[in-house]
């Protein structure tokens, strides 16, 4: 039987498909029998895309197994990493057919803007740069201010407190604030170093 060509395109996109998929085929020490090839070949009919773990440490022995599971059943050999073989069969129904260029929607360019999807669906895009500003001759209406939205009730009082001695408070940390105020009411700073006698 001959042997299913793939291209890179559809063998990386079948190669991301199986990912997930578990090993449904153990091939154990006696390699490949009959009842290995049949149980392989009843699991392309129902699957499509699968993959096989093949036993034993010899890389050669693993590449030999996978292309006669190829010649024999007529199937492609998607990947072999290690000691598992991924193998497909075209069928119809089993695995979604590749997707082509030509079928896909339009992609958007990295360097054109986001368009949000109801904005699409409209026919409407979104430009490039920022919103022009407005001006007091628009005819737009802005958009009333907070004060406009409660005049019909009780102005809400106000949550932050005025300092009750009504001096203005100084920036600056805690620590600077203290030996400010150590400075002007003792006179000279005093040392706030311990001296460690010996």
């Amino acid at each position: 039987m001959p042997i299913l060509e793939l291209t890179s395109r559809e063998r990386s996109e079948l190669r991301s498909a199986a990912h997930p998929l578990r090993p449904v085929v153990l091939i154990g020490d006696n390699g490949l029998t009959e009842a290995v090839l049949k149980e392989i070949d009843s699991a392309l009919n129902a699957h499509g895309l699968i993959k096989v773990r093949a036993g034993g440490d010899d890389r050669e022995a693993r590449e030999a197994m996978l292309a006669t599971i190829c010649d024999t059943l007529s199937c492609a050999a998607v990947h072999h990493l290690g000691k598992t073989l991924i193998l497909y069969r075209r069928q119809p129904g089993n695995v979604k057919p590749v997707a082509r260029d030509d079928d896909q929607a339009p992609k958007r360019k990295a360097s054109e803007p986001y368009t949000p999807k109801k904005l699409a669906a409209e026919g409407k895009r979104v430009t490039k740069g920022r919103a022009p500003r407005r001006t007091d001759e628009d005819e737009t209406p802005a958009r009333p201010s907070r004060n406009a939205l409660q005049a019909g009730r009780p102005a809400r009082p106000s949550t932050r407190k005025a300092p009750a001695h009504g001096v203005p408070r100084r920036a600056g940390s805690a620590l600077s604030l203290r030996a400010g105020a150590r400075r002007s009411a003792t006179g000279p700073a005093r040392k706030t170093s311990r001296t460690v006698k010996k």
